[in-house]
């Protein structure tokens, strides 16, 4: 369309199309109309370049083609250098381009935010809701669910209402780690652990008491998937308990942190403690010795929240709860 041209209307494409304006109407809304004359406004549509207004089409559909990934998080903690974030959203947003829908990322770190999404999305600015990165019971969750608006969750909800969920199989990721540690020969095994109101630390400490069961007393320290807060955490194994010969860390962020004080500590990894990490970020292989880890499908986790809520916007069954398997990946560290 040349510059000062008037942009082209449905009545436009219907006289290009030779059908009336509500076959063209009813083709652009993804209503019953006869195949021939769906090709013919198609196509014309393509010669006149014509863009459907999309606030009169939502009116027709009740629909705003918006999405929202909300994250219970704080922005220092989402634009971080955990790569679980960026990979999650990068998997929704695939999943989304794919059946062209837009994505709205909405971070509710505050009381205050939580309460400006939950009135937002009652108010039907968004057609549906995914939630990642869970604390405890949520009331967001619970909000959003009795609300009717459709929503899903990263891992399974805890609380009084059911959401649709996409998890990872974490306890057996986490057993897989801490058995390869036994196997290897390593006897006190220690564990830096996720944060206890989430389901992803809890299923990975609960994989660890899994495996060292009857065989040794649990030596377990606090953190919540940060570097930092496995460096603190390293620091109070080396204090508080004596002999640790491995470390599961239940994320590679922690397992780096807890390689860093090692060495400052005069500690070889993997000859006098040996180290795994979980979740396999791009950084677990530059580090040195590379990080033996449980891999997760963090991009997959996207697609599947994405693609389980398109089905529920559009009425059609879901799974109440999907599981996506993990992979020990063996590297320098153990």
């Amino acid at each position: 369309m040349a510059r000062g041209d008037r942009r082209p209307t449905l009545e436009t494409v219907a006289a290009r199309a030779g059908v009336s304006r509500a076959t063209v109407s009813r083709v652009i809304n993804d209503q019953p109309v006869a195949p021939s004359s769906r090709r013919a406004v198609e196509r014309a549509i393509a010669e006149v370049g014509y863009v459907p207004n999309q606030a009169a089409r939502s009116l027709v559909t009740q629909r705003t083609g918006l999405i929202a990934l909300v994250l219970p998080e704080s922005s220092t903690r989402v634009f971080s250098d955990d790569q679980f974030f960026p990979r999650l959203i990068q998997g929704v947003s695939q999943e989304l381009d794919d059946e062209d829908e837009q994505l709205a990322l909405m971070l509710a770190g505050s009381p205050a935010s939580r309460a400006r999404i939950e009135r937002s999305a009652v108010a039907g600015r968004v057609d549906g809701v995914m939630l990642a990165s869970l604390h405890g019971t949520d009331p967001l969750s619970e909000a959003l669910a009795k609300s009717g608006i459709p929503v899903v969750s990263n891992e399974r909800v805890l609380g009084p209402v059911e959401v649709p969920s996409v998890g990872v199989d974490n306890r057996g990721g986490a057993r897989a780690a801490v058995e390869h540690l036994i196997a290897s020969g390593r006897t006190r095994i220690a564990t830096i652990t996720g944060p206890t109101d989430m389901i992803a630390g809890m299923d990975r400490l609960d994989g660890y008491l899994d495996a060292v069961g009857g065989s040794q007393e649990p030596a377990v320290a606090a953190g919540d998937f940060t570097r930092a807060s496995g460096e603190a955490a390293m620091k109070r194994l080396l204090d508080e308990e004596s002999g640790v010969d491995a470390v599961f860390a239940a994320s590679d962020l922690m397992a780096e942190g807890a390689l860093h004080v090692l060495r400052q500590n005069g500690f070889r990894v993997p000859d006098d403690v040996a180290l795994v990490g979980f979740d396999d970020i791009t950084r677990a292989r530059c580090t040195e010795p590379a990080l033996t880890t449980v891999s997760q499908p963090i991009d997959g986790i996207g697609r599947h929240l994405a693609a389980q809520l398109l089905r529920l916007i559009a009425g059609e069954p879901v799974e109440p709860a999907i599981t996506l398997t993990t992979q020990l990946v063996v590297r320098e560290s153990s």
